[in-house]
């Protein structure tokens, strides 16, 4: 990492990639962890992974993940290679979900310990998709999904991504409820980052344009 003259920080989009997936992956299991809830980019998978538990969460994650890639290219009207990269990311990503739950148990579960796992948890997954939507390289699709969204639809980033997490708790509270007969991984903290998390991740990214430059291979491609 290196400044600039104008005093921007230049960071390499490969490495802001690799973080993102370590850090988002981490914020996703925390988060359940947590008992607050499932985050809600990663709340459909869940309830694939309840209702239908011969695959795991991060196998479902990726299955997810490659169905948002093929929703973006029949609204484009065209097949992007682009978004083929980002299926690849985001198979790292569900894999690294479910390295993450190999340890994630041995926290320990107290009422502090939970409301901090929370809250780092969600200033995780802000960051984390702050820093996907400007590393200038292929990101995990369900992060790439209310971006792209944007573009296409020509809305504000935070007007799509709010309807998106909504509509990813709505589909998870159906399935869970009709098949399990209860709502599971839905949780306070599931809905209060649902409703919040959009403008958080504006504002992380309004810094980032700020302060940061980011450079990668893809620039060139």
């Amino acid at each position: 990492m290196e400044t600039n003259t104008k005093e921007k920080y230049v960071v390499r989009g490969e490495l802001a990639l690799l973080i993102v997936v370590i850090i988002n992956s981490l914020g996703v299991v925390l988060m359940l962890h947590s008992g607050s809830g499932i985050s809600a980019i990663s709340s459909v998978p869940y309830a694939f992974a309840k209702v239908l538990p011969f695959l795991t969460l991060g196998t479902w994650t990726y299955l997810f993940q490659g169905a948002l890639i093929l929703s973006l290219m029949i609204l484009r009207k065209k097949f992007v290679p682009y978004y083929l990269l980002s299926v690849v990311v985001g198979f790292a990503f569900g894999k690294m979900i479910d390295v993450h739950e190999l340890w994630i148990e041995m926290l320990p579960t107290p009422l502090w310990c939970r409301v901090l796992y929370f809250v780092l948890s969600y200033l995780i997954l802000c960051f984390g998709i702050a820093l996907s939507n400007h590393c200038k390289m292929p990101i995990v699709p369900t992060d790439l999904f209310p971006r792209e969204l944007s573009a296409i639809t020509k809305l504000p980033y935070s007007k799509i991504k709010v309807p998106f997490d909504v509509i990813c708790l709505t589909v998870t509270a159906a399935m869970t409820l009709i098949f399990l007969g209860h709502i599971d991984g839905l949780g306070i903290g599931t809905v209060l980052a649902a409703f919040t998390m959009g403008k958080v991740i504006g504002i992380m990214g309004d810094w980032m344009d700020k302060h940061l430059t980011f450079v990668s291979v893809m620039e060139k491609a």
